[in-house]
């Protein structure tokens, strides 16, 4: 009998020994999600600087047909990571990181110029809460929703080039409007570290939003002056922030 406890006793210790472990592995997978009205080629200069760093990023390319759907498309990219992963998410990215970052091998959450809901909430509800300047959004006749090709540039990338917002006009992934009106389940960052850039020239989402949603999730701020494209206009920025947050988790 004595000899089961010891072994029970001895199994239990490693068992500790061995999750202590893994959990003092430095973070190496980054996984990025992209937003609403762009996709997954955005992260590109945000990527590289990364790369560079000595990470392992992957991109999410969500299809934005329901948050449902993209939720499962960023659960089955972090299902291919080998052990824990940053999860980032830029504007609509932030709803769905919320419910993906519930994922065990989820380590912390960034969120960059994005919505950080509550359970319950909805990007509708919470975007009504401090409307943005943004005005261009229309509603296609199957209900899917784009932003304006000549307003793209003033109301969501202002400090980018013409040609190349024109080129993300042209190429901007329409999410279906009843992503947008469908409430979060409990959100990761209530459990899990979490930090936000605050992009102070936002047009798409009120900057005064990004700042209550990260104040309320006690998320570690910074904010950067530029656009709602900020993953774009400032990815050497960006791309700090996330390396600083996968850093602080292996401490």
């Amino acid at each position: 009998m004595m000899k089961k406890t010891l072994s029970a006793l001895a199994l239990s210790l490693a068992m500790s020994v061995s999750a202590q472990s893994a959990m003092a592995e430095p973070v190496k997978n980054i996984v990025l999600v992209h937003g609403a009205f762009a996709d997954g080629s955005g992260w590109g200069p945000v990527a590289s600087a990364l790369d560079k760093a000595g990470y392992k990023v992957s991109i999410v390319q969500e299809p934005q047909t329901s948050l449902a759907d993209d939720v499962a498309a960023t659960r089955r990219i972090l299902a291919q990571q080998k052990g824990r992963s940053l999860l980032v998410g830029h504007s609509y990215g932030g709803m769905i990181i919320s419910d993906a970052g519930n994922d065990p091998s989820v380590a912390g959450l960034v969120y960059i110029a994005a919505f950080q809901p509550d359970a319950g909430e909805s990007l509708l509800s919470l975007a009504s809460k401090i409307p943005s300047a943004n005005k261009s959004i229309v509603e296609t006749p199957d209900h899917y929703l784009y932003l304006k090709p000549e307003r793209f540039q003033a109301d969501y990338a202002a400090d980018l080039p013409k040609k190349e917002t024109d080129m993300m006009a042209r190429s901007q992934v329409m999410p279906a409007a009843a992503a947008f009106g469908t409430p979060a389940g409990k959100p990761a960052w209530q459990t899990k570290p979490s930090w936000a850039i605050v992009a102070t020239q936002d047009r798409t989402i009120n900057p005064e939003l990004e700042r209550y949603m990260a104040k309320r999730a006690h998320s570690d701020t910074v904010e950067i002056k530029g656009s709602h494209a900020i993953f774009a206009s400032q990815p050497d920025k960006v791309a700090a922030v996330i390396e600083r947050a996968a850093q602080s988790l292996t401490q």
